[in-house]
């Protein structure tokens, strides 16, 4: 289930300093990553599923959205997730200048900042796509890139039975950043069946920690519940 191995495995062998795939796979815990929200029709009914987990997750936010919809991010916050940086329009990075992806990343972050107190968020690029030098400007910052490791493929829209089969016969391992999208039901209806069979297999559904503040104001840290319900 993961997008381009190829790629990954490259993206893989770059420092954590620079590029950020996986989380810590020392315990039993998955992170849970969901990009493009929130989305009015769709974020709710997964916020509720995750609490019903008691499963913490990592969402990477549009600026705009977040605009459309500041009761959804603080609703992210108040049950324990962590706000991630999706740039402000979800625009084709490849296409913008370096002057211009940073003020789609800085604006976000001025937003996120609004509701968790943190300053400066872990940013993941639209599509994935990123430039030498947005990586050499955060590399020169201590910044990181957050990718993943594990794609759950649900923005393909196909039928979610199909991918739960592909996840089922390729489960994600402890440590894997899944990737899913918050802008559709598709991610729902794989978790419906997916989290309760990870939870029975030992997993808990973590966050990504935060992204290191350098020269930062003191980050007002977020909770990680625990997965067992109860």
């Amino acid at each position: 289930m993961k997008l381009l191995p190829g790629r990954m495995q490259v993206l893989g062998w770059l420092p954590d300093a620079l590029v950020s795939v996986r989380g810590d796979d020392r315990g039993r815990a998955l992170y849970l990553t969901f990009d493009d929200g929130p989305h009015g029709g769709c974020t709710p009914a997964l916020l509720d599923l995750l609490r019903a987990y008691r499963a913490c997750a990592s969402f990477f936010l549009v600026g705009r959205n977040v605009e459309r919809h500041p009761e959804l991010v603080q609703r992210m916050v108040d049950e324990g997730h962590r706000l991630g940086n999706h740039s402000y329009t979800h625009p084709q990075f490849g296409r913008l200048s370096l002057a211009q992806q940073l003020e789609e990343i800085d604006v976000t972050d001025r937003l996120l900042a609004r509701f968790d107190g943190v300053r400066r968020h872990r940013f993941r690029p639209p599509r994935g796509v990123f430039s030498l030098g947005l990586t050499a400007h955060f590399a020169a910052r201590r910044r990181n890139l957050t990718y993943w490791s594990y794609n759950s493929m649900d923005y393909q829209r196909g039928d979610p039975v199909e991918f739960i089969a592909r996840m089922r016969a390729a489960p994600p391992k402890a440590g894997e950043v899944i990737l899913m999208h918050d802008d559709g039901d598709c991610a729902i209806r794989m978790l419906e069946t997916l989290l309760g069979e990870w939870q029975a297999a030992g997993f808990q559904f973590c966050a990504l920690p935060h992204a290191r503040q350098t020269h930062a104001a003191p980050e007002q840290d977020v909770a990680v519940r625990s997965a067992n319900p109860g």
